[in-house]
């Protein structure tokens, strides 16, 4: 089995759990739930923006602990001021000590999108992402059939979220080119084995239609890697460990923009 397996089958007993503490009609009422959530694509493609998207990341199945000191809020807001396009905050309790909660702390401070990153099977994860403040939805093809990538993605739009598809192979691609999507990412991280290669990135570009946002996710830690990446055609950048890794992961964005 592997890590991914085993973080869907927990995402299967936590989702059925939520769903008898707090129903969709509670959802629906959360005061967040109605806000209008801002364009992804406008600001990726934003000239005076960075088209980095900074992540809060605690921990990871791979390395562990990665940061357990620096406060979401803290975070988020510095990556926001240093330029980041959006903010993805991890709500994986179990693999990645993260929460909801993280992505409501983010909301309160923020004024550019805000991706819950999450593994989700299920329309409720994306109520909840409504309900605590996210404005982009993560779907992980790795995990997912056609049709239910389609039917998650559907309900994503009808509550106005943007929605980021992930793939990580031709595949995937593929077989979820949906009109309900907005920017396909090449995770360079494969999540069976948390193995992390560029090359994905390269491979992949020119085969993403250029309707889609094109963004690069994980194993980027170099501002050449940037500049090569944006030469290749990609617009958006998801960065997370890199940063979080540092004892101030705000200064450690500013001082990496500066280099781009």
């Amino acid at each position: 089995m592997t890590i991914l397996d085993k973080i869907v089958d927990r995402k299967k007993v936590e989702v059925a759990e939520a769903k008898s503490k707090v129903s969709f009609e509670d959802l629906s009422q959360y005061p967040l739930f109605n806000r209008t959530c801002y364009s992804l694509r406008e600001t990726i493609l934003d000239p005076n923006k960075t088209g980095i998207i900074s992540e809060y990341k605690r921990a990871s199945p791979s390395k562990g602990l990665i940061n357990g000191t620096n406060s979401v809020a803290e975070v988020v807001k510095g990556y926001q001021d240093a330029g980041a396009s959006a903010i993805s905050v991890l709500t994986d309790t179990d693999f990645f000590q993260g929460s909801l909660a993280d992505l409501t702390a983010a909301r309160a401070v923020l004024t550019i999108p805000l991706l819950r990153k999450e593994f989700i099977i299920d329309k409720y994860q994306i109520a909840e992402a409504k309900a605590y403040g996210a404005d982009i939805i993560l779907l992980i093809a790795a995990c997912l059939t056609t049709e239910e990538l389609k039917d998650l993605a559907t309900y994503a739009k009808s509550l106005g979220l943007n929605v980021l598809l992930e793939i990580h192979n031709e595949e995937e691609l593929n077989r979820s080119l949906l009109d309900t999507i907005d920017a396909i990412g090449v995770n360079n991280r494969n999540l069976k084995d948390f193995v992390v290669s560029l090359h994905h990135s390269y491979d992949l570009v020119n085969k993403i239609p250029d309707k889609y946002i094109k963004v690069s996710e994980s194993g980027i830690s170099n501002p050449d890697t940037i500049r090569e990446l944006k030469k290749a055609g990609y617009q958006s950048f998801l960065i997370g460990e890199n940063f979080m890794k540092t004892s101030n992961p705000a200064k450690a964005l500013s001082d990496f923009v500066k280099e781009i």
